[in-house]
């Protein structure tokens, strides 16, 4: 049973009339009449007694045309409710962001933020690594993405071209930080020994950590000694595998906030630190209305 049957026979039971119900609903009379028949077919039983004038409804009928009237009122009130979220959800910017920044800056800095533009957050951006934030905002997935930047972070370069903006709108540092031992010092200290390189709570090569990370090291002018003992896609898990005691790793500082984190001291000096930016991107051809509003209340939190 279709629901334009339904339609067609609320239409037929107000106009009483076969030729004025076809016109209503915008068909011919043959076609009309034929879902018509189909519709009886389907009950198994005449709802329309066709012998009156104008034409009235059989008992059947009459019964049927309370439950159409229902349905039909039903799913029109339903679609319209369905469009108007759907209204509602495209007024939305969609964020993108990974979940260190999730969790350490995102909330915070957009509640600074003095607007009234309703933010849509991609959650399930948190698990993506830093080419899929790159790819859905190339693809339109997301209206902005916020991310860590870097010279040695090559996967930007498309988003550092023609075609996109972006705005820098917080410092960051990555950190070496090690647990402590039983005497309450640092369970390991950079460089380590050649012989006895200290173990290494790394970010996966997928991830734009990882490539700030290994860039560093290559320019310090100690030879670090690390062994690469575990991987991650994400610093929250470098963060719990450190503060277990299982080796050294680079964390975000804004990261470093928490009563774990009484747990997490330097395992190196300065000559450590790696400085980043905090940057917000977004397309240049997207034309979305609260887009622009946005991002004129992110260049003026930039200028106070």
């Amino acid at each position: 049973m279709e629901i334009r049957w339904l339609e067609d026979f609320c239409a037929l039971a107000r106009t009483r009339h076969f030729s004025r119900a076809a016109d209503e609903q915008n068909i011919t009379q043959p076609t009309f009449s034929r879902r018509i028949k189909l519709l009886e077919e389907e009950m198994g039983m005449l709802l329309i007694d066709r012998e009156t004038l104008p034409l009235s409804l059989t008992p059947a009928g009459k019964l049927f045309l309370e439950t159409s009237e229902k349905i039909t009122s039903l799913l029109k009130e339903t679609k319209e409710a369905c469009l108007e979220l759907e209204r509602v959800e495209a007024q939305k910017l969609r964020f993108a962001t990974n979940q260190s920044l999730y969790l350490s800056f995102f909330r915070h800095w957009l509640e600074g933020l003095n607007t009234q533009v309703d933010i849509g957050v991609n959650l399930k951006a948190a698990a993506w690594d830093g080419r899929q934030l790159v790819q859905a905002l190339e693809q339109g997935q997301c209206d902005l993405i916020v991310c860590y930047w870097s010279r040695e972070n090559d996967l930007l370069e498309t988003l550092d071209g023609p075609g996109y903006e972006h705005l820098s709108v917080a410092e960051e540092t990555l950190l070496p930080v090690t647990a402590l031992n039983a005497q309450g010092e640092p369970k390991y200290q950079l460089p380590g020994q050649e012989k006895s390189p200290l173990p290494y709570i790394s970010y996966n090569d997928q991830t734009m950590l990882n490539r700030v990370i290994s860039s560093h090291l290559l320019r310090v002018v100690q030879t670090p000694h690390l062994l690469v003992v575990n991987e991650n896609a994400n610093a929250t898990s470098v963060k719990a595998m450190v503060a277990e005691g299982y080796g050294v790793g680079w964390l975000p500082a804004r990261l470093l906030d928490t009563s774990l984190d009484a747990r997490l001291i330097p395992a190196g000096d300065a000559a450590w630190h790696i400085p980043l930016e905090i940057r917000v991107y977004r397309a240049c051809s997207n034309h979305h209305k609260q887009l622009e509003k946005l991002w004129v209340e992110i260049e003026k939190s930039l200028r106070c």
